[in-house]
């Protein structure tokens, strides 16, 4: 649907939807819904891939793992029906439910496990949480058929909230292979189809272990990336719900309008002013503070997140355990900035470049970033770019900064202990930290660890720690359990209905 700029405007001006799209409006979807989301992914299996984006669409809808992450954070048991672990916190059993198979009629069994487990943690695996899951995973024992055994190197705590995270959706090894294009799971949905550069739908599969419970026969995901498409899109009826509504500038106006909820939560966001620590002068951790002290938090929360969001001073949301409020180690300080640029040597204006994916925050938040930078004698150039080449440009090292939100909780190991990760952080005593924590069981000592971790990136200043965002999710009237809060990127859609009032 194309929209002009003055219909926009009419539609943003708060006219009466009906009056406006009645047609469209009036459509009934009884047994359907659709999602508007900001990123397409580039592919559907999450094992293999980075993008937040898989998740949204498969995790627990399609794909699914011994273990599933609630919006509340809490974890139950999904794939296992219960588990154990060794007083040492070194060996986790874990009793797998009877009689699942794949929506392809294969069985779901301890063999299953083993092969995606052994799969990630395998030489040359690209699953984002190898380092920091799979590589302490000493072996996958099958016991029985219905009995599988984790063996650790070092005991971790969270390991069942690790399992429940898209990274460790369980494939079965006839049709892994093909997952990126073709996945196949044991979970509520299966793959209609994927029309490229538009969406991807779902259809119920009967065959679920519980299917009954399901209520939705058909889930489609739009992508739409543009902030004003997103408000024409759910005001002309074309999408049911955005779980994370990127168009905050218009959140006001659907607040005012009763034909749609609206619900703010929160995540386990970090967003970043991502730097790149290979490249001079940005290997110079002085060049890196000055770059922080050249950024106010708040101002970027408020012109780019319309307030919503919390300010941060290291690679942890307020959400995670053991979460310190380091902001003040790099607080916003233009003069002290241009201090440490002449002290490093530093002739300004300093040109670089600043690549900005699609969603609304970076665009929008870059404007502000170019313009704070500006003020202490750094020229940045704005390169937007689409996902795709995001994700074949600086997510593989190639540029001088760029602004990303990291979704995934507590992913401190995998982004900051791989010195080959995106922004090339090599810090052997963070390292060290990390090794340590992940080798001790003495909840005292992870605490001092955890807030050693979070001291030593602020300090670093490997990037610049902006903030967590708020989760805004904006749907319908009527439609029920999106989720308004993402611990972990999902949307669990076996668990959304329409309420009988919204059936028209």
């Amino acid at each position: 649907m194309t929209l002009s700029r003055r219909t926009l405007n009419t539609l943003l001006a708060g006219v009466p939807l009906a009056a406006v799209f009645p047609q469209a409006w009036a459509q009934s979807r009884r047994d359907s819904v659709v999602i508007g989301m900001v990123l397409e992914p580039p592919g559907l299996d999450p094992t293999i891939a980075p993008a937040a984006a898989i998740g949204e669409i498969v995790h627990y809808n399609v794909l699914e793992g011994l273990t599933k992450v609630a919006m509340d954070g809490s974890v139950t048991p999904l794939l296992c029906e219960s588990w154990s672990h060794t007083p040492d916190g070194k060996t986790y059993t874990f009793r797998l439910k009877q009689g699942i198979k794949f929506s392809d009629g294969s069985a779901f069994d301890a063999s299953t496990v083993k092969f995606s487990f052994d799969r990630a943690r395998a030489p040359g695996s690209t699953n984002k949480a190898k380092k920091a899951v799979f590589d302490n995973i000493s072996s996958v024992v099958v016991h029985d058929p219905h009995t599988v055994i984790l063996v650790l190197n070092n005991a971790e705590a969270m390991l069942p909230f690790r399992l429940g995270e898209n990274t460790a959706a369980i494939l079965h090894p006839k049709t892994a292979a093909q997952a990126a294009t073709q996945p196949v799971g044991t979970g509520p949905f299966v793959l209609e189809r994927w029309n490229k550069g538009s969406s991807v739908t779902l259809a119920r599969w009967d065959g679920f272990r519980d299917a009954a419970k399901v209520s939705l026969k058909r889930v489609t995901f739009r992508f739409i990336n543009d902030p004003a498409a997103q408000v024409a899109a759910l005001l002309a009826g074309d999408v049911d719900g955005i779980p994370r509504f990127g168009a905050l500038q218009a959140l006001k106006q659907f607040q005012a309008d009763k034909r749609f909820t609206v619900e703010i939560g929160s995540t386990a966001g970090k967003g970043i002013l991502a730097i790149n620590n290979r490249k001079p002068p940005f290997n110079d951790v002085r060049v890196r503070r000055a770059i922080t002290h050249a950024i106010d938090r708040q101002a970027f929360i408020d012109g780019a997140q319309q307030g919503l969001g919390k300010p941060i001073g290291s690679h942890f949301a307020p959400t995670d355990l053991g979460y310190l409020d380091l902001t003040k180690v790099t607080p916003h300080d233009p003069e002290k900035a241009k201090a440490l640029l002449r002290e490093a040597g530093v002739a300004t204006p300093l040109n670089v470049t600043l690549t900005l994916p699609p969603p609304q925050y970076a665009r929008q938040g870059g404007e502000i970033v170019a313009a704070q930078l500006a003020k202490v004698g750094i020229n940045a150039k704005i390169e937007n770019v689409e996902w795709a080449q995001w994700l074949s440009g600086p997510f593989k090292g190639n540029f001088d900064l760029t602004i990303i939100n990291h979704v995934e909780p507590l992913d401190y190991a995998t982004a900051y202990a791989d010195p080959n990760y995106y922004f090339g952080y090599d810090s052997a005593r963070f390292r060290g930290f990390v090794a340590t924590l992940a080798a001790t069981g003495d909840q005292r000592e992870k605490a001092r660890l955890w807030r050693d971790i979070q001291r030593q990136l602020a300090e670093d200043a490997v990037n610049a720690f902006i903030w967590n965002p708020a989760q805004v999710a904006v749907f319908k009237r009527g439609l029920r359990g999106l989720w308004n809060s993402s611990p972990i990127f999902a949307n669990d859609m076996a668990a959304v209905s329409w309420a009988p009032a919204a059936r028209t």
